[in-house]
């Protein structure tokens, strides 16, 4: 079994749900964290949702409505071990377009 660790990136997460990381065929992974950031420069506070689209349809929110300040990050790590499936995503959403850039690290077991 090999252990990968790896980081996945999306620049301006939009106001609709976009897919940041799905889990690759034969691959189980464990997410190590998430870091979101405000990367617009308008003083305004934008609201981010980052949610775990299950493959078997029970899906989670990890993250919800977190407010991101101007210029602001939020980073979820260390909250015990997430382990995602084949076919399993991690999804964001921002309450405004082009406002929130996402990096998630996971370390991908095959």
């Amino acid at each position: 079994m090999a252990n990968t660790f790896k980081s996945y990136t999306k620049t301006t997460v939009t106001n609709s749900l976009t897919d940041i990381y799905t889990v690759p065929s034969a691959t189980t992974s464990i997410v190590i964290g998430i870091s979101l950031a405000n990367i617009l420069d308008d003083g305004n506070t934008v609201y981010a949702d980052v949610k775990v689209d299950k493959s078997t349809g029970d899906d989670v929110f990890l993250i919800k409505n977190a407010p991101l300040y101007d210029g602001a990050a939020f980073t979820l790590s260390d909250t015990g071990k997430i382990i995602l499936e084949t076919g399993d995503k991690i999804q964001a959403i921002s309450n405004t377009a082009s406002s929130v850039d996402i990096l998630v690290s996971v370390l991908e077991q095959t």
